[in-house]
Parts: structure tokens; C-alpha cells; sequence
């Protein structure tokens, strides 16, 4: 019975949720948008006729509570976020809310009270594609978001968090103003942004920590335009090149940090030199870029920092250009409960299975819980053709199992 509630449940909240988004290809759901607004509210009707209790901070996170047997003891806040990048995939944070409505729907149905309050959690604006600001709705929820946050503009729109904020109903001067949450427990279900579980054939693992992040959102360089037969070589401040000899080099220190068994990413994940500025007959005068540094170790991010702020300085004086970096954004490694994820695995072994525990490359709002103190944990889920693109992948029996471990783990006989 249970196995066949948590499959209905999987199944009808991924279709009437990922049939919300802008045109595709993919899913596009922007952070405080209407669209985002409401896929929250399709998840606010599910928790209404379970007889959940449903309600929304001046944020406009989503909480779904379900009483447990100890009303005193902290409560177990379960679920993602239903933003997504631009022309994204269907999994990326949908798949954790609907494992915790699933999650949610098992113990209603079955009869089965939780030993604590189960609070499904439905959280804004986790993407920061949209506003150059990590974990905006977790750290609303958590009174740790800043007045100057709320004024970083959206990318799409230029108007400001905040305006974004109070047009989709928030209160951005209480957001600012509130204390936060009471510490308690949060565990995210997530897909894999990446394929050690697919390569592996497993369908899910514990994640014990996640990776911080060192961005520079908005890097230029900026050369001298000029004839492409008439300026020689020696003369010439040509800023693709120069971005080359930066994305080599850059290339080559990671390497080298891997080398020495450190852990390390390096993007450099958009490069533009499409305006109407360029031109097949001009040497370039300006480039756009952004890179994004992640390690599980701060000094790491640190030192690949200074190394790459070492080669802009001599790609500067060897190419005859100027790099602006722009503002530096991070955010810090995380540790996850290995309490909670020791509770997890051993779910997973009484009912004969053997869950890995790895690392996450990508941000997520569980970071944001742990950091504040709360008892936090992932589980991750296989998927295949990558992240935040629409050829994202998943078998919802890999979610429908994993909900299967959290429902046995969280039982009360």
C-alpha cells in the first residue's frame, strides 16, 4: 500500500509541477516570479487536503506541518525548491519536494504518525542564477539574510530582490528583522549533479558535506580593438587571447591541486564575445567572463584564488590588457549531520540496501541549515545527462525508493 501512495503521489506532483515554466527547452521557473509562485501553491493545495497545516514566512517559504508523537522535540523539515535556472531540467530541487510530499503522504495514509513534526519545506529562490546571492529563501527562513542582499538586482529584470520579493507577497523589512527559525532537523532530497551514482548503478546516496564556492560573476578583459591583417602580433592587446592564456593556466593549476589530493572545480561558465562590437575583421577589444571555483576545503579556494589572481596580473603585462574581476561572491564548505545520515543508512540496510556517503559539488539549501546550527543532511539521487540543462535525468522509482528508506527510518511502531 505504502509503495503504491508514494508512486501516485511522485507521479502526479512531477507532471502538474513541470507543467509550470516559461517556454522551453526545459523548465524555466525564475526565482520570486509568478511561475515559481505558483508551483508553490500546487504544492500548497496537495498539503491542504492531506489536512497538513500550511504556512508561509514573510520570505514566502512554504511550510506543510504534519504533527508527530512529540510535540516538543525538534521537527524534521523535509523538502527543496521549485525555482530553476534558465532552461533547466525537471529534477533539479523538484524532485526533494515531492519526495517530502510523498514522504508526508506514507504516514498520512498509512496511519502512521512520525515521532516528531514533519514539516514539508518548500523554499524559495535556491538558484542564484537570478540574483548574485546564495541561498536567499533558506536564509531568509533563518534570519541570516542582509539589507544589502535584498537590494542585488535580478538578472533578467534589473529590479531588486526586494521588489521582487514584495510583488510575490513577501515582506522583505520583516525578512531583514526576524530571528529565524528555531534550530531544528532538515534533510534535502536532491538529484546528483554529477554521475558517480549512475556510473556506480545505485539509486541513491548520503551526502556528508558540500562544497563552498568562489565566484567572480561579472569578470571582464578589456584590450584594444583593431584591424585584424593591419596590427602585428607584437602590438596587438587582444582580450580572447588573453582569456585564453587565463583559462589554460587556470586549467593547469587544478590539475596540479588534484595531483596532491586535494579537491577542486573550476569553471569558467560563460564567456562572451557575441556583441555587435565584435566582428570577423576586428581583433577583440573586450570579453566577458565569469569564473566558479568550489573545493570542500577553504584554503583551497583560497590559494587557487590567489593563483588565479597571480596569472591575471602576468597576463596583463604579457598580452597589454586590463582584467576586471568585479565583485567577489562565496560561499563556505559545509559538514552534514552524520548523525542524521548514519540514521539514514541504517534504514537503508535493514531494508537490504547499501547507500554510499559522498560529497556534494553543488550548493544547497542544506548548507544553509548546517551553517546555522541545525542537524542537516542530503540524500542524493542517480541522474544522467547532467544538471541544469533539459536533458536532466531521473527514474522516479530511484526517488520512490529513497522516500521508502526516509518513511522506514522515521517510523513510530
Amino acid at each position: 500500500m505504502t509503495d503504491t501512495l508514494i508512486k501516485e503521489t511522485v507521479d502526479r506532483l512531477l507532471e502538474k509541477i513541470n507543467s509550470i515554466s516559461a517556454p522551453g527547452p526545459g523548465y524555466t521557473r525564475p526565482s520570486y516570479s509568478t511561475l515559481e509562485t505558483d508551483s508553490h501553491r500546487v504544492i500548497a493545495e496537495e498539503a491542504e487536503a492531506l489536512g497538513l497545516e500550511v504556512t508561509r514566512d514573510a520570505a514566502m517559504n512554504l511550510y506543510a506541518r504534519l504533527p508527530g508523537w512529540d510535540r516538543k522535540a525538534p521537527a524534521l523539515y523535509v523538502g527543496s525548491h521549485l525555482d530553476t535556472v534558465p532552461m533547466g531540467g525537471a529534477y533539479d530541487g523538484t524532485a526533494g519536494v515531492v519526495g517530502a510530499m510523498a514522504l508526508a503522504t506514507a504516514f498520512v495514509k498509512s496511519g502512521k504518525t512520525p515521532p516528531t513534526d514533519l514539516v514539508v519545506t518548500v523554499i524559495r529562490a535556491e538558484e542564484s542564477v537570478w540574483f548574485p546571492v546564495s541561498y536567499i529563501g533558506s536564509r531568509s527562513a533563518l534570519g541570516r539574510l542582509t539589507a544589502a542582499e535584498m537590494q542585488a538586482k535580478r538578472t533578467d529584470t534589473g529590479r531588486t530582490l526586494a521588489d521582487h520579493m514584495r510583488e510575490q507577497g513577501g515582506d522583505p523589512d520583516a525578512v531583514i528583522s526576524n530571528s529565524g527559525l528555531v534550530p531544528a532537523r532538515f534533510l534535502e532530497l536532491h538529484i546528483e549533479q554529477g554521475p558517480v551514482l549512475d556510473d556506480a548503478g545505485e539509486a541513491f546516496g548520503i551526502v556528508d558535506g558540500v562544497r563552498g564556492g568562489l565566484r567572480y560573476r561579472d569578470a571582464r578583459i578589456e584590450g584594444v580593438w583593431a584591424h585584424s591583417g593591419g596590427a602585428p602580433r607584437v602590438s596587438r592587446s587582444d582580450a580572447v587571447f588573453a582569456l585564453a592564456d587565463l583559462i589554460v593556466a587556470m586549467d593547469k593549476a587544478w590539475g596540479t591541486v588534484l595531483e596532491e589530493g586535494h579537491d577542486l572545480a573550476v569553471t569558467f561558465g560563460r564567456v562572451d564575445a557575441a556583441t555587435a562590437e565584435h566582428a570577423f575583421a576586428k581583433v577583440p577589444g573586450r570579453v566577458d567572463f565569469c569564473i566558479d571555483i568550489r573545493s570542500d576545503d577553504t584554503a583551497i579556494m583560497e590559494r587557487v584564488d590567489r593563483i588565479f589572481r597571480d596569472e591575471i596580473a602576468r597576463i596583463e603585462k604579457a598580452r597589454g590588457v586590463r582584467v576586471v574581476t568585479g565583485v567577489q561572491s562565496r560561499s563556505q564548505p559545509t559538514r552534514l549531520s552524520p548523525d542524521l545520515g548514519q540514521t539514514i543508512t541504517a534504514a537503508a540496510v535493514a531494508l537490504g540496501l547499501k547507500p554510499r556517503t559522498m560529497l556534494s559539488g553543488g550548493g544547497h539549501d542544506a548548507a544553509a541549515f548546517a551553517q546555522a546550527g541545525w542537524d542537516s543532511v542530503m540524500v542524493f539521487l542517480r541522474n544522467w545527462n547532467g544538471s541544469h540543462n533539459p536533458d536532466e535525468a531521473m527514474n522516479p522509482a530511484d526517488l520512490i525508493q529513497a522516500v521508502k528508506v526516509l518513511h522506514h527510518a522515521w517510523s513510530k511502531s
